[in-house]
């Protein structure tokens, strides 16, 4: 069911929480060994919150999401549930305090079912990278989730949650979200708390959501979103209120089609679907507008340097000395030090340490971050003239569908390239959702985006929202 009518089915008492939650924890049980898109299952505390969310509706007192039970990336700090970051060298770390959208989402009743599995650090895009085992697609266990949120939209997929929270640094919830066949949705930067986020990338990061709808992922988006004394980078500006467009009607909308998103690199089988969906707005009343982004071939390499730089100086705080793990013996302080990171951090993590150091060293400063900075303003330029000409902005989500297990892991640039379609999102700060707009010839999603303007969620959730509602119907003809 829909959160909406599963939030119906709950106030009328004809659902009670624990059993809603146990029903969830027992699928988990049964499937999930097959999937691996838990690291952690919290079935006394889910269902210790369960009994409370019922006494909160019994008393007339319930929460916007009394009841329902959610998955949470482990890079989300929970307060006495281990909180990995699919690493070793956080394998055992418990948090002493809470995430902002913890807080908030235990304020409104919601029920934690578990931490999810997740690419190391956020940093991959397949879910493979895991030091916890890699994350198995619930549409062809043989093929890559995507990364980093693999395992949020996995659980999401398979039917383990109502709705799940994941991060997004430079698509790691919606391409997640595309290859899982799920919505995927990254708020505006500031939009939501990153206080409690684990860092990848601090300029990038954003916290998003993942559920079966656009509408799924805005009701949860109204309970985490807000500005936080915690985090200085939120934002007033994000209001709340983001289902109100749900229902109001496309017509008139002025749709940017970018063509260098369609261009070499793009299987065709993605491009039909996505053109098939602008085709869809057209029929309701938009109009479709050819507009372009020259610097998107500059894209990838600028977040690459701009988000590993980042990253190698988050990542600096793991040295076996604060907290974490630590090397069983060393015979001096620079040795520990080595030699924890070495033992702790897995292959991608160290690539990209290396990569950030590397741009910020002197001598590179200038010829790598630098000129990398320089890209993101140009592309943030780039969005602003489309958006004087377009209400949203319609391209796929990834390249391809979800590929096999092994077969890009092992080639970096591949894999990086593969964020092409989705990484100026984050160097703008912009919010984009991505939903299934078809199937290539093995029954694998394909994923189309929505990025509109800053601070404006709720247009393209209810513009995602008519889409969503026309493609199911022709899936149910089908």
């Amino acid at each position: 069911m829909a959160i909406k009518e599963l939030k119906q089915q709950l106030l009328t008492k004809k659902l009670g929480a624990a059993e809603l939650c146990k029903s969830y924890l027992d699928k988990i049980e049964k499937a999930d060994g097959e999937i691996n898109s838990f690291i952690t299952v919290c079935r006394e505390e889910a269902m210790a919150a369960a009994e409370a969310a019922q006494a909160a509706i019994d008393s007339g007192s319930a929460g916007a999401l009394a009841g329902i039970p959610l998955s949470i990336k482990d890079n989300i700090c929970t307060m006495g549930v281990k909180t990995t970051c699919a690493s070793k060298i956080l394998e055992d770390f418990v948090p002493v305090y809470n995430a902002t959208v913890m807080e908030k989402l235990n304020a409104a009743g919601a029920v934690m079912l578990g931490k999810t599995n997740m690419d190391e650090f956020a940093m991959g895009g397949s879910s493979q990278t895991s030091y916890f085992g890699g994350v198995h697609n619930p549409f062809d266990t043989s093929c890559v989730t995507g990364g980093s949120s693999g395992g949020a939209a996995a659980s999401v997929a398979a039917g383990f949650c109502a709705a799940a929270l994941g991060s997004d640094t430079g698509g790691s919830v919606r391409q997640p979200a595309a290859f899982c066949g799920v919505t995927g949705l990254k708020p505006t930067y500031g939009a939501v708390s990153r206080y409690g986020l684990i860092a990848c990338a601090s300029s990038l990061d954003q916290i998003g959501v993942l559920g079966d709808s656009a509408e799924d992922t805005a009701i949860v988006l109204d309970v985490i979103a807000g500005a936080d004394e915690n985090d200085g980078t939120t934002s007033q500006k994000a209001s709340g209120n983001y289902t109100s467009m749900i229902g109001a009607g496309i017509r008139g909308k002025k749709i940017g089609i970018p063509k260098e998103f369609f261009g070499e690199g793009i299987s065709d089988e993605v491009k039909e679907a996505v053109m098939k969906a602008a085709r869809f707005y057209e029929e309701e009343g938009c109009t479709l507008v050819d507009v372009s982004m020259p610097s998107l071939k500059y894209a990838v390499s600028a977040y690459y340097l701009i988000s590993s730089a980042e990253a190698a100086s988050n990542l600096s705080r793991y040295d076996g000395i604060k907290y974490g793990y630590r090397t069983d013996y060393a015979e001096s302080y620079q040795e520990l030090i080595k030699k924890t990171r070495s033992e702790g951090f897995g292959d991608e993590v160290k690539r990209r340490i290396l990569l950030g150091n590397y741009a910020l060293c002197s001598g590179y400063y200038d010829a790598y971050y630098n000129n990398a900075s320089r890209i993101r303003k140009k592309i943030i330029g780039e969005y602003a003239e489309i958006f004087e000409k377009c209400d949203v902005i319609l391209t796929p989500t990834a390249p391809t569908t979800a590929y096999k297990i092994g077969q890009q892991e092992n080639d970096p640039v591949k894999m990086y390239l593969a964020d092409i379609c989705t990484v100026t999102v984050n160097i703008a700060g912009l919010p984009a959702i991505s939903t299934p707009c078809g199937y290539d010839a093995a029954g694998m999603p394909i994923g189309m985006s929505l990025v509109g303007k800053a601070f404006c969620e709720s247009e393209i959730i209810g513009m995602c929202d008519a889409y969503e509602k026309a493609f199911k119907r022709q899936e149910v003809k089908r």
